[in-house]
């Protein structure tokens, strides 16, 4: 007993240098080198510009009225569909004083003159009848006594004009001036004024105040804007895939039907303004006025073999990976490539389907690598 125990004392001492020499030697090895492989695969390759803008209708028209007045009377609220024709409000006229101090003075001298010839064609009919005068002479005060008739209506008809902004006759038609009707189908977008403003007529010197804000909510369209070095590369009759700011889980398509032939100037780059026409979907109601974004597709390659743009090495400009052969071997192949989304891009030649290829190390560095663009 007494010799077994030095005996295992030695053994465990020299179990413990040797532990400590493999754990000194491995530490000092260098670690194993850890080569990433990735493989080629099939996908849909999309190139696409992105343009920022809004929904809108196609025709917003703004209503104004015909006379300048006192808004008496709001029939219409916004959300309000209305009909050609359709009342929208009603214009309290406020006379300019000299006008209706004209019209006023216009009546009574219309009215005497007709006094006067009502008198004068009254005594020249009981002279007919007493045959003193001739019927030619009785022709000339009756065509006298209709015409001071029809001066006094027409001067009370100015006055009433001048007093209220309609005639008898334009109330009867139904085309009273004071009255501001719709002038085309659709959804009122706007109602800017309230009842007691001020409003003015529009004429050759003043557009004239807006009263309402009517649109064809039916007919939407995208109104974007598209950076110079993207707008040389689409033209009338592309597709857009639209996505609504408001409305995110949606998706909605529209086609490019207009290309402005001008730029404009917005924070130091040229922009250009475009248009396309809307698909609405059923069931689907959209506000005028909602921001979206628009993906204009360039060009497309569908089910293509594909690889990340990132495994792609380049010497002198060519396109090159590298394809493993065993373990820890690669071997170098060209390859052609085709069109690119800035992530994937398409392989024409040099790879097949279930190659490994190399994953470069980005912090090796060396002449061979560079950015595709």
């Amino acid at each position: 007993m007494k010799r077994i125990v030095p005996i295992l004392i030695v053994l465990g001492v020299v179990g413990l240098v040797v532990w400590t020499g493999k754990y000194l030697y491995s530490k000092n090895q260098p670690p194993p080198e850890v080569v990433e492989t990735v493989e080629p695969f099939v996908a849909d390759i999309v190139k696409k510009t992105v343009a920022t803008g809004s929904i809108v209708p196609r025709k917003e028209i703004e209503i104004k009225p015909r006379v300048s007045g006192i808004l008496d009377e709001l029939v219409v609220e916004p959300g309000v569909q209305v009909k050609k024709g359709d009342l929208l409000a009603r214009i309290k006229i406020v006379p300019d004083m000299a006008s209706l101090q004209r019209a006023q003075a216009q009546v009574k001298s219309a009215r005497i003159s007709f006094d006067n010839a009502r008198r004068e064609y009254d005594r020249n009919q009981n002279l007919f009848k007493q045959k003193v005068i001739s019927e030619t002479e009785l022709a000339r005060f009756r065509l006298d006594f209709e015409l001071a008739q029809q001066e006094l209506a027409a001067a009370q008809e100015n006055l009433q004009l001048v007093k209220e902004g309609a005639s008898r006759a334009a109330r009867k038609a139904g085309v009273a001036t004071t009255e501001v009707r719709s002038t085309v189908d659709g959804m009122v977008l706007q109602v800017p004024e309230e009842e007691g403003a001020s409003v003015i007529e529009s004429n050759n010197f003043n557009p004239g105040t807006t009263i309402a804000i009517v649109a064809d909510m039916s007919d939407m369209i995208f109104e974007g804007l598209v950076d110079e070095s993207e707008v040389g590369k689409i033209k009338e009759g592309m597709k857009l895939d639209v996505r609504i700011g408001a409305l995110q889980s949606e998706q909605y398509g529209a086609s490019l039907e207009y290309i402005a032939p001008k730029g404009v100037l917005q924070e130091g780059a040229i922009q250009f303004e475009i248009r396309a026409a809307m698909a609405l979907k059923e069931g689907t109601f959209i506000r005028a006025g909602y921001s979206a974004t628009a993906d204009i597709v360039l060009d497309r390659r569908d089910q293509v073999l594909a690889l990340n743009e990132a495994v792609l090495q380049f010497d002198k400009g060519k396109p090159f990976i590298e394809v493993q052969t065993g373990p820890g071997a690669f071997e170098r192949r060209d390859v052609e490539v085709g069109l690119s989304d800035g992530i994937k891009i398409e392989v024409k030649s040099g790879v097949n389907e279930g190659d490994a290829v190399k994953k470069p190390d980005p912090a090796e560095g060396g002449p061979g690598r560079r950015g595709r663009r």
